[in-house]
């Protein structure tokens, strides 16, 4: 019998954990089936990725080069201005700096998988004449206009829909003028890379590979629509979780989670930690009001001076908790809200910037949460809202039957597939057109 031949696989991400666990997922399930994976992303992460079990290869900026999360969140979130300054202060003036790096990792990559701001990777891919697929990992990426997204501030665009794709489509257009002088860095960089001039915007329509884009997210969230780019498969999330490296903190979730009823789980992910303020408080102020418990998963800013009715941990799985919640409170992160899709549990989301707002959207309705603006997340309103959440048994009810639809869709496995699947399918010259390319340098 022929040995199966072993393919060497890159995966390029950018952002914060909710932007790499997913991949660390794919990139284990390849493991699994005897490939070589690799992540390239933040320098930051390394160790992170590396006790999973997946290769890793360091890019610039580091967080602290680009501030720290402390500097960075505030105006990342910021809902006017956060996807400028994400694009034109942290995306575009660092091209260069991790180019190298990918250079040294494509030369030995058989495919080149890509997250929306791995905006190097494709050029890169078509420099040495190798496969890409693009991938995204929530439904707004797709920008559909027979489903429109819900932006952050614009929600009530969302009324446009019952005039049909016409205003989505526009709306698409004017962001495309508006945006045009972006990526004036990224074509000074093809043209140094001696590639030709893209005919379609890297934000838009050019992330998206004509040869495979897969969506790792859930396809409760979004059914395929007409104006989806070719060749797209939906997956379903790839669910990966972080571990307690703490002893002590994982004696102490386990003793609080038994010590009495279901606590209220309130978490804003990796990012949004860092706008809290005083959002611990108000969270704890509504628990007590409505006589339950609470988990806060705080990140590395802990709050302290809460009563033994709460607990306070700066990072949980949240596949070992969410399960063992009255309800789930969260940011609408699309990692987040996967792992609390699987738990069958209500859920109330503070949705911020980017994805969230349409995220949030999409699980109000399913039916399973309510939603309620992170800025407007005081003691009143998340008592009001979680009260209305926890007495009406259809958000239960309707979380369960979303949890049963997902048992079993291990989205790792079928993107695994996928990529594997795109390789094999590769007619035998064009590997071997794509091998001698990057024997010969040819760049």
């Amino acid at each position: 019998m022929r040995e199966q031949k072993r393919y060497a696989i890159l995966i390029g991400t950018a952002g914060s954990l909710g932007d790499l666990h997913p991949y660390i997922a794919v990139a284990k399930a390849l493991i699994a089936r005897g490939h070589g994976a690799t992540i390239a992303a933040a320098a930051d992460y390394r160790a992170l990725v590396a006790s999973a079990g997946v290769g890793f290869v360091g890019l610039r900026p580091t967080l602290d080069e680009l501030g720290g999360y402390a500097t960075l969140v505030p105006k990342l979130f910021n809902t006017r201005r956060g996807p400028e300054y994400l694009i034109r202060r942290v995306v575009m003036p660092h091209l260069r700096t991790g180019l190298e790096a990918l250079r040294s990792a494509t030369a030995e990559a058989d495919l080149v998988v890509s997250h929306p701001l791995a905006i190097t990777l494709p050029l890169l891919a078509q420099q040495r004449g190798l496969p890409w697929v693009s991938t995204v990992l929530s439904p707004i990426s797709l920008m559909s206009a027979f489903d429109p997204p819900r932006l952050p501030g614009l929600g009530a665009l969302q009324g446009l829909r019952r005039f049909g794709p016409l205003p989505t489509r526009l709306l698409l257009r004017l962001a495309k003028w508006a945006t045009r002088r972006w990526e004036a860095p990224l074509e000074a960089l093809r043209d140094d890379l001696h590639l030709p001039q893209a005919t379609q915007r890297a934000l838009f329509e050019g992330q998206f590979s004509p040869r495979l884009n897969l969506a790792l997210f859930d396809s409760l969230l979004a059914e395929p629509q007409p104006d989806w780019p070719q060749n797209t498969r939906v997956c379903g999330a790839p669910v990966h979780d972080g571990r307690l490296d703490s002893v002590t903190d994982a004696v102490r979730l386990e003793e609080f989670l038994a010590a009495g009823d279901a606590p209220i789980v309130f978490a804003l992910g990796s990012s949004a930690v860092w706008i809290a303020r005083d959002f611990w408080h108000e969270a704890v102020t509504a628990a007590q009001r409505l006589g339950r418990r609470a988990l806060l998963v705080t990140g590395p800013q802990t709050p302290s001076g809460f009563p033994d009715s709460v607990c306070v941990l700066p990072y949980v799985p949240y596949s070992q908790v969410f399960g063992r919640a009255a309800a789930v409170v969260h940011h609408a992160g699309i990692g987040t809200l996967s792992q609390a899709l699987r738990a069958a549990r209500p859920q109330l989301l503070l949705p911020v910037a980017f994805d969230q707002p349409d995220n949030a959207h999409r699980a109000v309705r399913l039916g399973v949460a309510r939603t309620l603006p992170f800025r407007r997340a005081c003691a009143d309103r998340l008592t009001t809202e979680l009260a209305h959440l926890l007495a009406d048994g259809r958000y239960a009810r309707s979380a369960a039957t979303c949890a049963a639809q997902l048992a079993g869709n291990d989205g790792a496995a079928t993107a695994a597939d996928a990529l594997l699947e795109c390789l094999v399918g590769m007619p035998e010259n064009a590997r071997a057109e794509s091998f001698n390319r990057r024997r010969l340098g040819q760049q």
